[in-house]
């Protein structure tokens, strides 16, 4: 059974920083598809930024610069880092993974089609 176990949510400042992490369990994250989500109240789950197994990425443009994707393969953990955090970037954030072996569409997409595997969300909260 596939679980993708996320922490490191919480509430900043704007200005402050964040890192989110990502535990996959029963999910080799080596060789997949992975990415960030995120839900605002009302608003539709959008993409935030995702990660090919070559390590290329393709990330929305409101958090260019100030956010980065990364995993550490050996813990299988996928890592969002967040900087310079903006009451609009208030969410919830989901991690996300494809299916095992399949790989990422080329070009590299932000849509929620090639997701297979979803985290539980936490919430990011940023006051002004």
């Amino acid at each position: 059974q596939v679980q993708l176990v996320e922490s490191g949510g919480g509430s900043v400042q704007a200005g402050g920083s964040l890192r989110l992490s990502c535990a996959g369990y029963g999910y080799a994250i080596d060789w997949n598809c992975l990415g960030w989500f995120r839900q605002a109240p009302g608003k539709e789950r959008e993409g935030v930024v995702v990660l090919d197994s070559d390590g290329r990425t393709s990330s929305t443009d409101s958090v260019k610069g100030r956010f980065t994707i990364s995993k550490d393969n050996p813990k299988n953990t996928l890592y969002l880092q967040m900087n310079n955090l903006k009451p609009e970037d208030t969410a919830v954030y989901y991690c996300a993974a494809g299916a095992m072996g399949v790989g990422c569409p080329f070009p590299l997409e932000l849509n929620v089609d090639w997701v297979r595997y979803w985290g539980q969300g936490t919430q990011v909260t940023v006051s002004s």
